[in-house]
């Protein structure tokens, strides 16, 4: 499996649900640590960046690419 960049404004689907029954997650911020937000309840979570890749499922939806 080769490199994946994620950006800011994505939504990923991890492997195991939250606790509120959401498997949603939409990245913040990205770097060393991943700070995301779960989209059924809002929680947020920073997750080191081995960790955030080895969980996460797919990505569900890119952030579109806004020129101007």
């Amino acid at each position: 499996m080769g490199f994946i960049k994620y950006q800011v404004g994505d939504v990923v689907q991890m492997k195991k649900p939250h606790p509120c029954g959401s498997q949603n997650w939409e990245i913040k911020r990205t770097g060393v640590d991943f700070v995301t937000v779960c989209e059924g309840c809002g929680h947020q979570v920073m997750i080191p960046r081995p960790k955030f890749e080895k969980n996460v499922k797919k990505i569900v939806s890119r952030k579109e690419a806004r020129e101007g």
